[in-house]
């Protein structure tokens, strides 16, 4: 632990808060000087103390320990970064604004890297009156279907969950832009931008 980078993340995290320095001390049972001490970087927090610092920032031990704050804490709900994960033994969807260490069914699951769709594996978009209606011609077989469809902005995620042998029908409220994704238990996760229709 480099007590200089994580004094100057107590102090951080501290002032995010809007906590002073007794207030901190009181919630994990320690004087203020203490407090001071580690954010001057002339100490750091005895290990046993991490977890309850943790706990009150609302962060990881791991991010005390190391001093900074890691990419995927920077990111929290940036939408452009959403990630999906899939379960592959029970159909399980997870969605995170940020890559994050997922179990499932007692596997970690990765994120999956989606693919711009070719012009033959595309959604099929129409506009009827106010709505999207979003078609696709992809066989929906107990072996090769889509699970789920997804629109995803900046700032929003509709999950649409699909099933076999059921065809994908999926109404949405007329967006301009965004990108429609879908993950093919086959082809993997695709996508296509929606202002191309």
């Amino acid at each position: 632990m480099d007590q200089v980078k994580t004094g100057r993340l107590i102090r951080q995290l501290r002032t995010q808060l809007g906590l002073t320095q007794k207030q901190l001390a009181e919630r994990i049972g320690v004087g203020d000087k203490a407090v001071s001490k580690w954010e001057l970087g002339n100490g750091c927090p005895d290990i046993s103390l991490i977890p309850a610092l943790a706990e009150v920032f609302g962060t990881d031990t791991g991010v005390l320990l190391s001093g900074e704050i890691d990419k995927n804490e920077s990111e929290k709900g940036n939408m452009k970064k959403l990630k999906f994960y899939v379960c592959k033994d029970c159909g399980n969807i997870v969605a995170a604004a940020s890559e994050a260490a997922v179990t499932c069914c007692g596997s970690r699951l990765a994120p999956l890297e989606p693919r711009k769709a070719e012009e033959s594996e595309r959604l099929s978009i129409e506009d009827i009156g106010g709505e999207l209606y979003i078609t696709s011609a992809h066989s929906m077989t107990k072996e090769h279907y889509i699970s789920f469809a997804a629109y995803q902005s900046d700032s929003t995620l509709m999950l649409f969950r699909q099933y076999p042998e059921w065809p994908v029908q999926i109404h949405l409220p007329v967006f301009r832009s965004g990108r429609l994704v879908w993950y093919c238990t086959g082809c993997g996760l695709l996508y296509q931008e929606l202002r191309e229709h």
